[in-house]
């Protein structure tokens, strides 16, 4: 007999992750059947740990960036069924407990997409400048795209299939969070907000959420705008 969290799919882009990919996906497959983790060119064991705890594992042989990592993985979920397609990080930062919620406020707002804010839940531990530049970044997105959004740049999002059909990620890199939110807007596609969890952790900000990582966020955004 099929669950209701069957037709839920967790996409991870992964680079060089093994440290925390193991109890990310633990933590997820105790709940959804598929999390599918793209490896995307690691040079460590973030492929073998993924598939040591249950993941479906896809590989780019080099690496891309995460926004085509993305794409990799939600073709896969949207091709073998899903009904609904979430994206997760691979460092730690995300709650699983925050998904549900989200497909509840998806179903009842009718809504093709949830998007995670953190500034409508709590960001434990989050850096003054990224909290700052995530703040520009958001008021940027608006001034140029119209989307009235709290957080610009937040990495947990729940599709469901026909907007997992609809958006087409171009920008291998950075600059795919911005496009996404843009294509939401472009295609018409329904969205809410929902209040979500972000941890941060000294692995986190050694990961990725650096002065000069958050600056780029702002770059693309504005890359992003030259493009449309």
């Amino acid at each position: 007999m099929r669950k209701p969290t069957d037709s839920v799919w967790i996409v991870i882009a992964a680079r060089n992750e093994e440290t925390a990919i193991g109890q990310v996906v633990a933590e997820l497959r105790d709940r959804y059947e598929h999390v599918v983790v793209v490896d995307d060119g690691s040079t460590d064991r973030t492929n073998e740990v993924a598939r040591q705890n249950g993941a479906h594992v896809l590989r780019h042989a080099i690496n891309r960036g995460q926004g085509a990592a993305l794409q990799t993985g939600m073709n896969y979920a949207v091709e073998h069924g899903a009904r609904f397609v979430v994206t997760f990080d691979a460092d730690g930062q995300h709650n699983p407990d925050d998904i549900p919620v989200m497909l509840a406020r998806l179903e009842q707002g009718r809504a093709d997409v949830a998007l995670g804010s953190r500034f409508l839940g709590s960001a434990v531990g989050m850096p003054l400048q990224r909290k700052l530049t995530l703040r520009l970044a958001t008021l940027f997105q608006k001034l140029t795209t119209g989307m009235d959004l709290t957080d610009a740049h937040n990495g947990l999002r729940l599709f469901s299939r026909r907007a997992a059909e609809a958006i087409r990620i171009q920008q291998d890199r950075m600059a795919h969070a911005s496009e996404i939110i843009a294509q939401i807007g472009r295609l018409g596609l329904r969205y809410v907000e929902v209040p979500c969890t972000i941890r941060y952790t000294e692995y986190s900000i050694a990961k990725g959420q650096r002065l000069s990582g958050s600056l780029t966020i702002l770059l693309d955004l504005a890359m992003q705008r030259v493009r449309l």
